[in-house]
Formats: structure tokens, C-alpha cells, sequence
């Protein structure tokens, strides 16, 4: 029997690439056991326990940088689960005996990864940005192989661990992957009609930026009566505003039946497939999805997490020319029903622009992620 740890968390963006890497493996080993190794009141925990892992909790937290009398009690107890983290990662892997140590990043990854490898097992980490993270970055000498969703992430690490790298891309849901409906089919899915299609979403906790951008385009679609289909989310927390926001512009959504407003989008999968254009931020599991699914794109970073990685990731788009990029700060009034009106109203931009999405995509992302771990098991 393969027994495997994984272990990220602190994000989705850190715990699904563990969970689609646990189906990779599963299909190519079925005989395998996993454990992931999670903070106790991480949503790692509950999102491991409902795929069906056996979980172990560990206490890790970040320090913080910035100082004030808060993030110096946040630091002690940062430092005091540091003091406790070697011990509590030994007893682990003693306990569950891996042939392999799997970190997908987060803080939590970090004390179990590293004592792995100082015990001689096998590991392995999976980079989803193209900045790689800290945590990435203090690892990296000590493992076996570290898998990158793109190759630009190769540039932010030391020369002498290049090496090591690979390039597999991130591994997405089937839905995206298998491409389960036609833009056509997915239109009549969600009873939108044959206009162009405008997508927008923050995410599950929404953004902002993007639900003022939605806003400001319905308002526009109304006054002018342009005819667009638009799918908006505005995120956990929004609701109250951007309702507020409607009703400001005269928008009563019953009138509009090609605007579908939600708080989360469940069926994501069919949403992107009806989307010409697609207003996002820039968390790689959405760029990968994008790629997937091959679609135009307008990308706003979050610019409140760390190194502004989502930049760097909305960058790699912008290069390969399928995606227009906006700094949040640099986003004027207008700025963005300027750039939708001139994509929509320019179908070869958008089709040129989706054409270079779907080139960015690794299409065989499970394959490439196999033989890395096959490869580091034989050794």
C-alpha cells in the first residue's frame, strides 16, 4: 500500500490543488492511504474531512510583519506553535509512516514537509503562483521536486533549486477539463439568449472592485439599451451593497432577465462555458480555469495579499495576449465599460484573445503531475 501525506491550507487556492493532486494519485494507485495534515480550525479541515480524509491537526501560524501591539501577541503565539511544530510533525510521520510528503503551501505545510525530508522521506510541493510564496521559497532546497503551475515561477526561486522544478500546471475540475457543454448549450442551461455573454466574479467572498464594475455595466446596458447577457456574484459579504447599488441605478432584476445575480456561482463550469469575456481576479485556480475553458478575460489582482502575487499571475495572461490587466488602483469611473464596449463590439479581439487563453492550458496536467510523483517514489 502507497501511504501519502498532504498538506496545505489556509486557502482554497492551497487545500483543492491537494485534493485534485489525492485524485490523481487515486487513479493511478488505487491501493493508496491518505492523512492530511491541516491547522485544527482551518477550512483544510473541514474541506479534508468532507473529501474523506483522515485528518491530523497541527498549529502553525505566520508571522506578522507590520508591528503593533496585535500582531506582536499574534507573533508570540506564531512563535510559540513554531517551538512545537518539529516535535508535532515527527510524532505524525512516525505514527502514519508516508512513502511521500505532499505541500501544496500555506504556513501549515512548512514543519511537516521540512521534517520529512530531514527524516529521509520522499517530497514533494506544488507551487500554484507565478510568485512563488514564502513558504515555497524556505522549502524548496530541501525537497525532492517542486511542480509549478507556470514556468515563470522557475525565475523567483534560487538558481541551485531550478532544478528540481517542473512545470505541470494546475490541475482543475472535471467540469472545466472535460468541457461538459457548448457555449450554446450552456446559454440555454441558464436561459440567457444568443447575445454576448459578460461573466463577473470576485470569488466566494466577492471583491469590490468587480462588483463595481458590474454595476457600473448593467447601468450602462439599461441607459443604452445594449443588449447583453450578464452573470454576476458578488460574494458572502456583499449583498446588502450590492443591492444598495441596483437600486441607486433604477436596475430591477425582474426586468432583466439576461442579468443572473447571485451571491456564489455553483455551477461555475457552465457559467464560463456560456461567457465571452469573463471580469475576474487573479487567484491562479480561476486563471487555469479561464485557460480551460479558453475565454477572453479583464483581470483585476487583489491588492491586499502578499508580494501582489495575483499580479504576477494576471501577467502571464496579459503576455500571451488573452486577457487585458488592471491594477486596482489605477481603475478610473468608466474605465471598465470602456474596455467590455470595446471588446464585445470587436468579436475577432475577442476571439483572438480567447484563442491565446486555450494555448496557456496544460492539457495534461494529471499526467505530468503522475510522473513527477512516480518518478520521486522510484528513486
Amino acid at each position: 500500500m502507497l501511504r501519502v501525506i498532504l498538506s496545505g491550507g489556509g486557502s482554497a487556492g492551497h487545500v483543492n490543488p491537494a485534493l485534485a493532486i489525492s485524485e490523481i494519485i487515486k487513479d493511478n494507485r488505487p491501493d493508496v492511504e491518505f492523512l492530511y495534515v491541516g491547522t485544527p480550525n482551518g477550512m483544510e479541515h473541514r474541506l479534508a474531512e468532507n473529501a474523506g480524509f483522515k485528518f491530523a491537526g497541527m498549529n502553525v501560524a505566520g508571522f506578522q510583519r507590520h508591528l503593533s501591539l496585535k500582531n506582536i501577541g499574534r507573533n508570540i503565539k506564531a512563535a510559540a506553535y513554531l517551538a512545537t511544530a518539529g516535535a508535532k510533525a515527527s510524532k505524525i510521520l512516525k505514527e502514519f509512516k508516508p512513502d511521500l510528503v505532499i505541500g501544496t503551501g500555506g504556513y501549515v505545510c512548512g514543519p511537516i514537509v521540512r521534517k520529512a525530508a530531514k527524516m529521509g522521506i520522499k517530497t514533494v510541493i506544488h507551487e500554484q503562483n507565478a510568485f512563488p510564496g514564502l513558504t515555497t521559497k524556505l522549502l524548496s532546497p530541501d525537497v525532492d521536486k517542486i511542480m509549478l503551475t507556470v514556468s515563470k515561477a522557475a525565475d523567483r526561486l534560487e538558481e541551485q533549486v531550478r532544478s528540481k522544478c517542473v512545470v505541470t500546471g494546475l490541475p482543475v475540475r472535471k467540469g472545466f477539463a472535460e468541457h461538459v457543454v457548448t457555449k450554446e448549450e450552456a446559454k440555454r442551461q441558464l436561459g440567457l439568449d444568443g447575445s454576448v455573454c459578460v461573466l463577473s466574479t470576485g470569488g466566494s467572498l466577492g471583491a469590490r472592485a468587480i462588483n463595481n464594475a458590474a454595476l457600473e455595466l448593467m447601468e450602462w446596458y439599461k441607459r443604452d439599451g445594449i443588449k447583453v447577457n450578464h452573470i454576476h456574484s458578488y460574494g458572502k459579504s456583499n449583498r446588502e451593497e450590492f443591492e444598495k447599488g441596483l437600486a441607486e441605478r433604477g436596475i430591477v432584476l425582474s426586468e432583466h432577465p439576461n442579468f443572473i445575480v447571485r451571491e456564489y456561482i455553483d455551477n461555475m463550469s457552465v457559467c464560463m462555458a456560456a461567457a465571452d469575456l469573463i471580469i475576474s481576479r487573479c487567484g491562479m485556480g480561476a486563471l487555469t480555469e479561464i485557460e480551460a475553458e479558453g475565454k477572453a478575460s479583464i483581470l483585476i489582482p487583489s491588492p491586499y495579499l502578499a508580494e501582489n502575487h495575483q499580479y504576477y499571475n494576471g501577467l502571464v495572461l496579459q503576455s500571451a495576449g488573452a486577457a487585458v490587466l488592471y491594477e486596482q488602483k489605477d481603475i478610473t469611473p468608466g474605465l471598465i465599460a470602456k474596455t467590455v464596449k470595446g471588446l464585445i463590439n470587436d468579436p475577432e479581439a475577442l476571439n483572438e484573445m480567447s484563442a491565446h487563453a486555450s494555448e496557456q492550458f496544460i492539457k495534461d496536467t494529471p499526467e505530468r503531475i503522475w510522473n513527477v510523483i512516480s518518478e520521486v517514489l522510484k528513486a
